[in-house]
């Protein structure tokens, strides 16, 4: 700074301060002629209440409060993390009004030349600089793929360019997962000992349908949410009027999932208030990891299995003065994942096997693993809840007036949709979007059995362990993109 400008600016700051000066002796000059009560009045100035932030987007972003108190829930999660996204609390807006996919850009700059070359539109403008102001979904934990030869995956432009074409497919895929990611955080606010698991899960699926703007086929829940407790380690949600209450004793393992055309994020994670199954849960949680480290492209399923097994059986659990070994669900896997398809066709052991099929680009798969302090082997069991259509169910020809209707209903409501029996009995039956308010099926339990015998429906019940055993799982969604492998269902909490 010249010497010129630093008198300018002493100068100015001189003005400033007699300017000042002159307020406040007229303030006590009007002070001086009013009465006392009225001047203590005025001297008391009420504190302005601190705004929330907001951005360009219209959004108004506060700060998250409340710490995740569920066991082996990462340090530092919150479950109320949305609300530094916009969110409100309890969550309400559409994810879709939080973030925007950053293949929006290119489309963006189409419509611009558009509207340049027939006429500015000020309503689309408007809207356009909306979601522009907002920023793009959340991309999932990165991890480079294991192999020498694939080093070079790294820094490969061309691979980079070959990703950029698939931006859209990204875009769904991590919408869907900040959509799991939010849902899954508000329901560890309320998952406590003395909840009715029904309501539990009513409570959970209104929250997923709502962020997630449920439209049919298009966009809504991508299978019933799962709640199996204790010995019971998969497909178990409660039908109507299943009284189960969580107890403090349990160990439950929340398993849902959340589609944006068709592409369905699968994500899991055990509840336990008892710190006794601290343990068991960390081995669980651990081998997934170890899961999803071995996992990447031209990676033989085999040595994932064999991978996940090293962890999870290195652990060993007391519980009551008796000690178990963590053993692995030998028969339950990991599995790809396609549209509207949620096992698709590769199953990824949790065991040591002889499998070789190699994991290749572009692949979806739902890395889970499976613990138990019982045998290591499941059973079906149990009334069921979960059914599905099958994906490659061929034409048959159906003699029942209510096995057709209900087929019929199936297929514009759930598609190849796994779906449960508390759906159909809701007034939308499945989807306020598609059915309106008059959905709701009726003694269709002969008709549904009638396609599960002509093996257009397969029924899912119960996967049990030996009763008096606990199981444990913990899963997340990984795309194997050219560069890397993206961990999409990777949140704070695990």
């Amino acid at each position: 700074m010249t010497a010129l400008e630093e008198e300018m600016a002493a100068a100015a700051t001189v003005e400033e301060k007699n300017d000042n000066d002159e307020e406040e002796v007229d303030d006590a000059e009007e002070d001086d002629g009013e009465a006392p009560a009225a001047a203590a009045k005025k001297k008391k100035k009420k504190k302005k209440k601190k705004k929330k932030k907001s951005d360009g987007s219209g959004l108004t972003k506060g700060t998250p409060k409340s710490k995740a108190e569920g066991r082996m829930l990462n340090e530092g999660s919150f479950t109320d993390y949305y609300v530094a996204h916009g969110q409100t609390e309890p969550p309400s807006i559409p994810v879709v009004n939080l973030f925007r996919g950053e293949a929006e850009e290119e489309d963006e700059m189409v419509e611009d030349n558009s509207n340049n070359n027939n006429g500015d539109d000020s309503n689309n403008n408007a809207q356009s600089k909306n979601r522009s102001a907002l920023p793009p979904y959340p991309i999932g934990e990165i991890q480079n793929h294991p192999l020498e030869s694939n080093t070079y995956r790294i820094s490969s432009e061309e691979l980079r360019a070959q990703e950029r074409i698939q931006q859209n497919l990204y875009d769904k895929l991590r919408h869907a997962s900040e959509v799991h990611r939010q849902v899954r955080h508000y329901a560890q606010s309320f998952i406590k000992p003395g909840i009715k698991l029904v309501d539990m899960c009513t409570r959970l699926e209104e929250c997923n349908r709502k962020l997630v703007q449920e439209n049919g086929l298009q966009r809504g829940i991508g299978f019933p949410t799962g709640c199996s407790i204790n010995h019971v380690a998969a497909h178990y949600t409660p039908n109507n009027g299943d009284e189960t209450v969580l107890q403090y004793d349990d160990v439950m393992k929340v398993d849902f999932g959340t589609q944006i055309d068709g592409r369905i994020i699968d994500c899991a994670w055990t509840v336990a208030f008892n710190p006794k199954y601290d343990t068991l849960l960390e081995a669980v949680k651990e081998a997934t990891n170890a899961g999803i480290k071995a996992a990447g492209i031209d990676v033989r399923l085999c040595d994932v299995g064999e991978q996940v097994e090293e962890v999870m059986e290195s652990y060993e659990v007391e519980l009551d003065g008796k000690a178990y070994p963590v053993k692995c669900i030998r028969n339950l896997n990991g599995h790809s994942i396609g549209p509207y398809q949620i096992h698709a066709g590769k199953s990824v052991p949790i065991v040591k096997t002889d499998d070789c099929t190699k994991m290749e680009e572009g692949e979806i798969f739902a890395i889970e693993t499976f613990g138990t302090t019982g045998r290591g082997y499941i059973v079906e069991d149990l009334e069921c809840s979960h059914y599905m259509k099958n994906f490659d169910a061929p034409h048959i020809p159906l003699r029942l007036p209510r096995s057709k209707k209900l087929l019929g209903h199936i297929n514009k409501t759930f598609g190849t949709l796994a779906f449960c029996r508390r759906w159909l009995e809701r007034d939308d039956g499945g989807s306020f979007t598609v059915n309106g308010s008059k959905g709701k099926q009726e003694k269709y339990m002969g008709a549904l059995k009638n396609l599960c015998d002509v093996g257009i429906v397969q029924a899912y019940p119960p996967l049990c362990d030996v009763k008096g055993s606990y199981t444990a799982q913990y899963e997340h969604t990984l795309i194997l993109r050219p560069t890397c492998k993206e961990i999409l269902s990777r949140g704070d909490d695990f």
